[in-house]
């Protein structure tokens, strides 16, 4: 744990400062999807489970909010990097959730190049079924999703494990790439939907990375610029 951590210019009185109550408009207010069922999630992890290691073991890398709301047991945790993907907000135009169709939002996902520090959770072995279950409710939620799930290696200092982690489909027509800081700000600033905002998400990530002690500069930059936004737009001095 850190020891001396940071502070935060994103606090939870400026992300309250945007909080607002927004309804579920549910799976009928978008027909153009194709939702995913629970036949479709478990084939999904059966095919990932079909090249799972010979121990047996199933490991899971976080880098976003599976830090902070893990929806699985687990067995152990530990802190490891994953090489060629990197955290980008690059998932977009999120309009459910944690966005609306005025204020679409943008999620944190694995994207190629870099590499990213994060948290490698080991499932319990008698709940490995339940817990990637829930996972992918939570991650997997149409039958072609933008995110998916792959086998990575994790660097931990108790040696490399392979997990499985979520990545961005460049080609799945959801990619939002090459957007400056500050533009990306400007969305995490004003977005939310009806799980919260844009604003709360990164300052739990980022507040749960700095936690660990792991410091993500490009979150940490992003984290001051959307609180210098939500300032200016209340005049806070």
């Amino acid at each position: 744990m850190a020891s001396n951590p940071r502070q935060m210019r994103l606090t939870p009185e400026l992300v309250a400062r945007v909080a607002r109550h927004i309804d579920d408009p549910g799976d009928a207010a978008y027909p153009q999807v194709a939702w995913a069922t629970d036949a479709d999630r478990a084939e999904a992890v059966a095919k990932l489970l079909a090249a799972r290691p010979a121990d047996g073991e199933v490991w899971v890398f976080a880098y976003g909010s599976l830090i902070w709301n893990p929806p699985f047991e687990f067995a152990e945790r530990r802190i490891g990097v994953v090489r060629g993907w990197h955290r980008s907000f690059c998932f977009g135009w999120i309009t459910r959730y944690r966005g609306t169709l005025e204020q679409p939002g943008l999620m944190l996902v694995l994207d190629q190049g870099g590499e990213c520090e994060g948290v490698a959770y080991r499932l319990l072995a008698d709940k490995i079924d339940a817990g990637l279950g829930e996972l992918f409710r939570r991650e997997m939620r149409g039958k072609a999703d933008p995110m998916r799930p792959i086998w990575a290696d994790v660097e931990t200092e108790n040696g490399r494990v392979p997990a499985i982690t979520f990545v961005i489909d460049r080609d799945g027509g959801h990619y939002v790439g090459g957007l400056s800081d500050e533009r990306t700000a400007e969305v995490l600033a004003v977005a939310a939907g009806h799980l919260g905002s844009m604003a709360d998400y990164l300052h739990q990530t980022v507040n749960g990375l700095e936690a660990l002690d792991i410091h993500d500069e490009h979150l940490w930059r992003l984290q001051e610029l959307v609180a210098e936004r939500i300032e200016a737009a209340h005049a806070i001095a």
